[in-house]
């Protein structure tokens, strides 16, 4: 749902609800939470607004988020609404086989259509960007941790007159601004970036990055949500695509079937693996029951000789 207005506590659009999660359309101006007296727009005070009855008392923001957008990110934001539901879509985000996939509008033409991006992402202790992410080898990088974004391009176009690309991007692994840093790394940041544009990118009314696809394999029905596209000539005309390589729906498409079949192979290799377990374990026992036998043979041995 695009507009170019600011969120307030009534614009929440809610994607998906069941007893145990909601999954919201996050504004692409709030925060999630947050601790500050002055922060009254945030999407738990959205929730509160909407759904007062479900909000847990027994927590500090009365709702329990499975995981983080940035302020400036809109998209996909899956809410759990009990204990036990948060700690089933924990163990999927912790074990990584949740699935999520972003829309963004980066500046310039990417040239590479299919590419992996692989850069190690750490703090950066420089002053004044302590509050920023880097690539490994740039100054003042802290801890440095391996981090991969797939990236494939959608479509070439201007945005407001200058070269953009439309790309999907699925981030492989979770680093904080892992996206915004690996656009940047390659020489292409996210339109309206302004914190890692150091402050340039200021003409957009937004940072064009948003969660367009969440999956998470819940048993025993797995939670599949898309948050739409906002990034249509229809919905914001400074945007003018040029060229189209594929289509939004495709792509998709053809990245939830190779996750499918990774799973499956992963399933199989777990199955093989329990197999062999056995069969060693079947193994261990019968010689070991061979061995306790043959003392017994030795005896009877020896008396049928007498």
């Amino acid at each position: 749902m695009m507009t170019t207005e600011p969120a307030s506590l009534e614009s929440l659009h809610v994607l998906y609800q069941s007893d145990d999660y909601i999954v919201v359309d996050k504004h692409w101006d709030i925060r999630i939470d947050s601790k500050m007296w002055y922060e009254k727009q945030t999407v738990q005070a959205q929730l509160r607004h909407h759904f007062p009855h479900l909000a847990d008392p027994s927590t500090y923001y009365g709702f329990r988020f499975c995981h983080q957008l940035d302020f400036s990110t809109s998209g996909a934001l899956c809410v759990a609404l009990n204990k036990a539901a948060a700690g089933r879509a924990y163990r999927c985000f912790k074990d990584r086989t949740v699935t999520k996939a972003y829309l963004a509008l980066v500046r310039g033409w990417v040239e590479k259509e299919k590419q992996t991006l692989d850069f190690s992402i750490g703090k950066n202790s420089s002053e004044g960007k302590t509050h920023m992410m880097c690539v490994e080898g740039t100054e003042g990088c802290e801890n440095p941790k391996p981090c991969q974004t797939e990236l494939m391009v959608l479509e070439y176009g201007l945005y407001d007159g200058d070269p953009v690309t439309k790309v999907l991007l699925q981030p492989l692994t979770g680093r904080t601004h892992q996206l915004r840093v690996h656009c940047s790394a390659i020489g292409h940041p996210i339109v309206g970036d302004f914190t890692y544009s150091s402050g340039a990118d200021d003409t957009p009314y937004r940072m064009m990055l948003h969660a367009h696809l969440l999956q998470i394999p819940l048993e025993p029905q797995p939670l599949l949500v898309s948050a739409g596209d906002p990034f249509l000539p229809t919905e914001d005309p400074k945007w003018l695509p040029q060229r189209s390589l594929r289509t939004l729906a495709a792509t998709v498409d053809a990245l939830l079937e190779h996750r499918a079949e990774e799973d499956r192979k992963i399933k199989e290799e777990e199955r093989e693996r329990a197999r062999k377990k056995e069969e060693r374990r079947k193994g261990r026992t019968v010689e070991e029951s061979e061995e306790q036998r043959r003392p017994c043979q030795d005896w009877l041995s020896e008396w049928a000789g007498d």
